[in-house]
């Protein structure tokens, strides 16, 4: 939200405080400061200046050379583009050394190899606005030398960040409040005649769930036309647009002091408001130009005729808005409940000013008070003439309760710090009354403060927390389940760090065209993904069940920005129903790898090659350096190529490679890999490292074999096989050829060849070659016997 300072000052004294002492007031009381912007004339350095002599440049058509009078004792060159000006007017005049919006410094310079010793500026190149094109002409009797920043009023913007919970500052009066709280000053009191006469005539509220309250004033005989100048620069000041005198009072009114309103062109009304629920599927033209379809549980205000007139605390309609031809209009002023507004304001994707309030929730009691002001300024501003009466249905909720203060629990918390008379003080200078039951009656505008512990937040935060001792230092807490799992998850960050990999954080909502990328441990069952009732838009309409969409979109966009080398990798938590969606809302932590690109970095002295499969498979292998890694395939709809991971036996997770026409859509130009691992079983492998052996004493040997076996035959298979031999001579294995012959001339078309190579060694002699040829053959005996296999 933005707050004027100038506007703020219509009702707190700030004399003597600067921007940054605001700023970190506010910020210490829990009120964050976003930005402070200075709006006018800032620097001193631009003064009023008198042109006393205009001549024609020698070297340039379009600029002249003038003698400037800027109350120095002496005449000042400056070279000027501008043709608006004539000799004797005055016109402001940066002096070398002024600072121009937009971070320029003027500075003396030649221009045409003519000596200019400062500028003259238009109203936009000192933060004003430009009326007329060139320089800005200043009224005749502007004092020569007077810095321009005395003639114009400043204001200094703060962008104010306000927690969900305190809608009471989301407006000027409500920060106003904040303010003389926290400065211990006077707050100015409103203005605001009182109307004491309702009638329940004229308004009808059918569904009180959705609008507590509601009120409306029948104003005739206005005139719509532009607002006046100090409305204008009142809006103008926090960055809003004018629109026309009713809707601009409506708009001060709202950040005045926080109650939206809403005007009715009553000539466009028939009969009584009506408040009502939507009918499933109604239409509504709404004031940005769109039509929305409505559901059973938002709020319209209709009227007798069932016209839909607005969408309640949100937007108004089109077919009732005010225009230069109304004359007569309807005021609403009203409490909706914040639930339903934002239920609404969300699925429409329609976010007003008005809806961003009455979505945390609004005073009820300020609705007359904004009504009582609305009504007083139309009639100032527009004419016109107000019913005596106003129609009102409904009563205004109790958002708050008597809340008791303990004491003994205020000292024990402040470390008695803060005295209880100390403590009352601040209490009702936030605007809280004293009981006399010894409880606190809360305002309506706060009703965040329900319980003891609230009123301590409070008085501690405008006391501040740097008048409370610290009286604890940490103690020692023993490592628990949590803590051994985020020292797992650590370690695995750094290994794949060490390896070039980086950490992408996506969000957990994908689209549902994203599903189709997901690589879960167990495949999907239509009914196991879970959805957002009320998603945020289409790409947000899906609980994550895996990291790898969220990482093949990181990669998709990556590689348009002209990434090559593809190493990202998530750590984070997945979604899903299980069984069809019988049982539900399943969640569990996951790691998610990609790889795609370059193997090696590009040099003169590396040829580039692709990264395969392989090169995926040795990054998982680093990360359970204590168990032995398998793959075994395993058919996954969507992907080319996909498998199980089995590390120590078991399923650590799963592994593909992306469709050639998925790799295309994504403009990768390789084959992109990606793996999906469950992270607690993986914490529990990387929790340990691999054993540092000593280096062999005595020579080994190795022999190959080639076994003849079925085309389908995996692998994983026979290295499971190989696995199981307990020859003490066999300390490791690894294909190194397979051979398959299509036209079956060579072997046969369902057959394949593998070739093996066998390391043999003993760690306390050098191995005969009777023995190894021993132990060779047991080995393949074990091979064949086992898988059926022919040695060749």
């Amino acid at each position: 939200m933005n707050v004027s300072l100038n506007w703020l000052a219509t009702h707190v004294d700030l004399k003597g405080k600067t921007p940054e002492e605001l700023d970190r007031l506010l910020t210490f009381a829990g009120v964050e400061v976003e930005g402070i912007e200075v709006k006018g004339i800032a620097s001193p350095l631009i003064v009023v200046a008198q042109i006393m002599e205009a001549v024609q440049h020698p070297n340039a058509d379009k600029l002249k050379v003038t003698q400037v009078d800027a109350g120095e004792g002496s005449l000042r060159q400056i070279v000027c583009g501008a043709q608006n000006y004539k000799v004797g007017d005055k016109v402001p005049c940066a002096l070398p050394g002024a600072a121009l919006p937009g971070g320029f410094t003027i500075g003396e310079a030649k221009m045409r190899g003519v000596e200019s010793k400062g500028m003259l500026c238009s109203a936009s190149e000192i933060g004003l606005t430009d009326l007329v094109d060139g320089l800005m002409i200043l009224p005749a009797d502007s004092p020569i030398g007077k810095p321009v920043k005395e003639l114009f009023e400043s204001d200094v913007l703060l962008e104010v960040e306000v927690t969900p919970n305190r809608p009471d500052l989301l407006s000027h009066y409500g920060m106003a409040r904040e303010m003389a709280t926290l400065l211990e000053v006077p707050l100015a009191p409103l203005e605001i005649p009182a109307r004491d006469s309702f009638v329940p005539d004229g308004v009808k509220i059918e569904d009180p769930d959705v609008c507590p309250l509601y009120t409306a004033v029948r104003i005739s005989g206005v005139k719509v036309a532009d607002s006046p100048a100090w409305l204008v620069d009142r809006l103008k000041s926090i960055g809003l647009r004018p629109i026309n005198n009713i809707v601009d009072i409506t708009n001060f009114v709202l950040h005045e002091i926080g109650q939206p309103l809403h005007a009715f062109d009553a000539a466009k009304v028939s009969g009584s408001l009506v408040i009502r629920t939507a009918k499933e599927a109604e239409k509504f033209l709404a004031l940005d130009g769109a039509t929305y379809t409505l559901q059973a549980d938002d709020c319209v205000i209709s009227d007798e005729a069932g016209t839909a007139l607005a969408l309640g605390g949100v937007m108004g309609g089109v077919d009732s808005g005010v225009t230069e031809a109304t004359t007569d209009i309807l005021l609403e002023s009203a409490y909706f409940t914040p639930s339903c507004i934002r239920r609404t304001a969300r699925r429409t994707a329609l976010s007003s000013d008005s809806s961003y309030r009455f979505e945390r929730g609004v005073d009820p009691q300020g609705v007359d008070a904004g009504s009582a002001l609305a009504v007083k300024l139309i009639l100032e501003i527009a004419g016109g003439t107000a019913t005596a009466t106003t129609m009102k249905a409904g009563q205004a909720p109790v958002p708050t309760k008597p809340v008791t203060l303990d004491f003994a629990k205020l000292d024990q918390l402040t470390g008695s710090s803060i005295p209880h008379s100390e403590a009352a003080v601040i209490l009702t200078r936030l605007g809280l009354t004293s009981a006399s039951d010894g409880t606190w009656l809360v305002p309506s505008f706060r009703a965040d403060l329900q319980r003891h512990i609230d009123l301590v937040e409070e008085i501690v935060r405008v006391k501040g927390l740097d008048a409370v001792p610290s009286r604890f230092r940490g103690t020692f807490v023993p490592s628990s389940p949590v803590d051994a799992a985020y020292d797992a998850d650590m370690r695995l960050r750094e290994r794949l760090a060490g390896l070039g990999f980086h950490e992408c954080q996506t969000i957990k909502l994908i689209a549902d065209a994203q599903v189709s990328d997901a690589l879960p441990l167990k495949p999907l069952l239509p009914g196991d993904t879970i959805r957002v009732n009320l998603p945020l838009s289409e790409d947000h309409a899906v609980m994550r069940p895996s990291l790898i969409p969220g990482l093949v979109a990181s990669a998709g966009r990556n590689v348009r920005q002209g990434t090559k080398a593809l190493r990202l990798f998530e750590i984070g938590r997945v979604f899903r129903n299980a069984g069809g969606g019988k049982a539900k809302d399943l969640e569990s932590d996951s790691l998610g790898i990609l790889l795609s690109g370059p193997a090696l970095p590009a040099g003169w002295a590396n040829p580039e090659t692709a990264a395969d499969l392989y090169d995926l498979k040795a990054v998982i292998a680093a990360l359970v350096p204590t168990a032995a890694l398998q793959l075994v395939p395993r058919n996954r709809e969507g992907f080319a190529l996909a498998c199980d991971i089995q590390a120590g036996g078991q399923n650590l997770g799963t592994f593909a490679m992306l469709l050639p026409s998925r790799q295309r859509e994504l403009d990768a130009t390789g084959p992109v890999f990606v793996a999906e691992l469950d992270l607690p079983k993986l914490r529990k492998f990387a929790a340990g490292s691999a054993e540092i052996a000593d280096l062999p004493m005595f020579p080994g040997s190795s022999r190959d074999v080639a076994l003849e076996a079925p085309s389908a035959l995996a692998n994983a298979e026979i290295e499971r096989v190989l696995a199981k031999v307990k020859d003490p001579l066999l300390t490791g294995f690894e294909c190194f050829d397979v051979f398959r012959d299509a036209a079956g001339e060579k072997l046969a078309a369902d057959r394949k060849s593998i070739a093996y190579r066998l390391h043999y060694r003993a760690s306390d002699r050098t191995l005969k070659a009777e023995e190894i040829d021993t132990a060779h053959k047991a080995v393949v005996a074990a091979i064949t016997s086992g898988l059926s296999l022919i040695q060749r």
